[in-house]
């Protein structure tokens, strides 16, 4: 016998007149929660009602039904209703959509109102991304559709964005096979085929955190914050049909610039205008780069130029400026921690006042003739203009044309010297340090010698400023140099044939001009340089009078230039260069010489980067560099990358850690022994960062002698 299927009969609907319904004490929502009711009711003021309400009539004390309807389930739209009521928006008798449910239910209020709030589905984020996208797509511009929906313009962004992602991951994504901040992490670009290969890539890596996602979206992009984006502008760049990468869920200090060719022509086009317009003052030659290495003008002359005089009204705003300042110090003198205000204040006027003192400056037309001029990019982006360089060979006469003027030529090609000593045209170089080749070797190599030579730099640009600032030692290293030269060996000479020989650095890393051991090198110099006499007889009745602590400390700075704790390839067989004996030598007395000064290359500004260390190894030295840092289960998470990534994971693991490479460890103590005719290391014995003998990394070259302070 069949069985008969109960049919099921649905709640009944009908309009009520809001002034027949209160709002039932058995809704179970008793928290705020989403959308207010304010916004809830501007939204029904749009669109009307989407939802019925549900009631159930209210009965007297017999059982009987007293024409009014409570509200169990529906609380929100009720109350966003007689707030309508309120603002007389919507009449007092005007008709609700209601389902009227049955009071002889055994089916309670309260369940009903659990019910409606606990068996809804929230909309899952893809189909409001995609929701959005479709009304933008209607031409609604996206302040309306904020406005709508009462959110932000940005968030509206964020989802059209989040939308415009590939529609391959963006079902991966509606699947939960990834997260939202992985999703997110893949709008930093529009290329569709670009972010399906990023996250091909992922399936094989260990690590698919979002910032590993952004970091290899924007590997080939230039920061919005390089040097050579400010010099240009952004407006330019886009202007010009360049392609700005932006970020709408993190900080991204202003993005990443997708046509590098396209900056870098831009950048050379406006270094080549401004250099063509500085040749018009005369100039022989004028040297035009992005960037010049630290230590590119020592070998040259800087001519002493005359400062153009101040104006009266110029003088009388300095004047003005300082008393102002004055009476500012003076007024704050006592107090814990300047006003916000008055801070700024403080410091309008003083880069007011510096720019009064970086003026223009006047050189004779005779010496400009055979002069030049260095034309670069600033960290800031601004224009670097370092005029008045004499080379050696341009210190004769000056060579000019038929009309009497020293010729200024200005061209653009890649490096190279000038043709004649006459002219030297200007070159711009705009280039990249290539990369070295992938070496998955699981052998510990040496470090390749170009690297400890650019490692070696570092260090003894710090070393120098660390025996600039201790003139008991630099008094001690100088005592220590006269008396081998006095009691041990015979050296012809006329009067003293002490002396410090300015050591420059053939390799070094492209960001040793900006560390903070260069920086303070060059103020200091700067600073001694203005107040040294020009006169050779002049500066020695100066010296004469000078207190012995400043003796003290502009010798300390005099033989600080002398220092060398270069590492180079020494000769094995009695060549004209140094030998590998002289070599170690000059390392051990590094050695002793960093830790009479307490050199800390950490302090220094020396950072393990991808850049400065980690790109440059072989992947054991990585794993090596993480295991001493962070230890062998740190290693372990990036042993299975490849180098590239190995090294980005590494530099971040390492950021922090105090980790430095052998060549810039400052040893507890230095031996004697190891400073006497025979070293402790041996004659021909290499440190274990260059021993393994001689199997070369892919990037070693061979590097010119340095010059010696010996």
């Amino acid at each position: 016998m069949a069985t008969t299927v109960q049919k099921i009969t649905l709640s009944s609907s009908r309009d009520i007149p809001f002034n027949k319904l209160v709002l039932s004490q058995s809704n179970v929502r008793r928290v705020k929660a989403g959308v207010s009711i304010e916004e809830l009711a501007e939204d029904i003021a749009r669109r009307t009602l989407l939802q019925s309400l549900n009631v159930r009539p209210v009965l007297d004390a017999e059982g009987a039904e007293t024409g009014m309807f409570e509200v169990p389930a529906g609380g929100r739209r009720y109350r966003a209703l007689q707030h309508l009521v309120k603002q007389k928006r919507l009449a007092k008798t005007a008709p609700v959509p209601c389902v009227v449910r049955d009071p002889g239910l055994d089916i309670s209020a309260e369940e009903d109102s659990l019910a409606e709030n606990v068996q809804r589905a929230p909309l899952h984020p893809l189909d409001q991304f995609r929701a959005f996208q479709a009304l933008r797509a209607k031409d609604q511009p996206e302040e309306d559709i904020a406005a709508t929906f009462f959110v932000g313009v940005n968030v509206v962004k964020q989802r059209l964005r989040l939308a415009a992602v590939s529609e391959k991951l963006l079902d991966i994504y509606a699947e939960d096979g990834m997260s939202l901040d992985q999703l997110m992490a893949f709008t930093v670009t529009d290329d569709h085929a670009r972010q399906e290969q990023v996250w091909e890539t992922l399936q094989r890596s260990y690590s698919q955190e979002p910032y590993q996602i952004r970091r290899m979206l924007t590997e080939r992009t230039v920061r919005a914050s390089d040097r050579r984006v400010l010099f240009v502008g952004l407006d330019a760049y886009e202007q010009a049909g360049g392609i700005v990468m932006r970020d709408l869920f993190q900080q991204d200090d202003g993005g990443w610039l997708k046509n590098v060719g396209l900056l870098d022509g831009l950048v050379a086009e406006k270094l080549k205008a401004e250099a063509e317009q500085i040749a018009g003052e005369g100039w022989k030659w004028i040297e035009v780069n992005v960037d010049f290495p630290f230590g590119h003008t020592h070998h040259l002359r800087e001519l002493n130029g005359t400062p153009t005089d101040l104006t009266a009204e110029e003088q009388a705003t300095i004047d003005a400026l300082q008393a102002e300042y004055a009476k500012l110090e003076a007024e704050y003198e006592n107090a814990d921690e300047l006003p916000d205000e008055i801070d700024a204040r403080l410091g309008e006027i003083e880069t007011a006042l510096a720019a009064f003192e970086d003026r223009p400056v006047s050189y004779d037309p005779a010496e400009i003739g055979r002069a030049g001029v260095f034309v670069s990019i600033n960290a800031d982006g601004s224009l670097s203009v370092d005029r008045a360089y004499v080379q050696r060979e341009d210190e004769g006469p000056t060579a000019v044309d038929g009309d009497g003027e020293a010729e200024a030529d200005v061209d653009q090609h890649d490096g190279g010297e000038p043709s004649s000593p006459t002219v030297q045209r200007a070159v711009i170089t705009i280039g990249g340090q290539t990369e070295p080749e992938e070496d998955d070797d699981d052998v510990v190599r040496p470090l390749p010698d170009r690297l400890v030579s650019e490692l070696t730099a570092y260090r003894t640009l710090a070393l120098r400023d660390a025996v600039a600032n201790n003139p008991h030692v630099a008094m001690t290293a100088l005592l220590h140099k006269l008396c081998l030269d006095t009691f041990q060996h015979t050296s012809p000479g006329a009067c003293l044939e002490a002396s410090v020989r300015h050591v420059f650095f053939s390799a070094q890393p492209a960001d040793l001009k900006d560390s903070p051991s260069a920086k303070a090198v060059a103020e200091r110099h700067e600073a001694w340089k203005a107040d040294l006499p020009k006169d050779e007889a002049a500066l020695w009745n100066w010296l004469a009078a000078l207190d012995e602590t400043s003796r003290s400390t502009l010798l300390a700075h005099c033989v600080s230039f002398g220092v060398n704790a270069l590492y180079e390839k020494g000769d094995r067989y009695g060549g004209p260069g140094i030998s590998v004996h002289g070599v170690q030598h000059r390392l051990v007395l590094a050695d002793r010489l960093a830790h009479a000064v307490g050199l800390d290359m950490v302090e220094a500004g020396w950072r393990p980067t991808v850049d400065s260390y980690l790109g440059r190894v072989t992947k054991p030295r990585i794993l090596e560099a993480v295991r001493e840092a962070k230890g062998e289960q740190s290693a372990q998470l990036i042993d299975h990358l490849k180098k590239a990534d190995m090294a980005k994971e590494a530099e971040r693991l390492l950021d922090g850690t105090g980790w430095l490479p052998e060549p810039l460890r400052t040893p507890e103590a230095v031996g004697a022994e190891s400073i006497d005719g025979d070293p402790a290391r041996g004659d021909d014995t290499l440190p274990a960062f260059l021993s393994d003998d001689k199997e070369a990394s892919d990037d070693e070259v061979d590097q010119p002698a340095v010059i010696a302070a010996e």
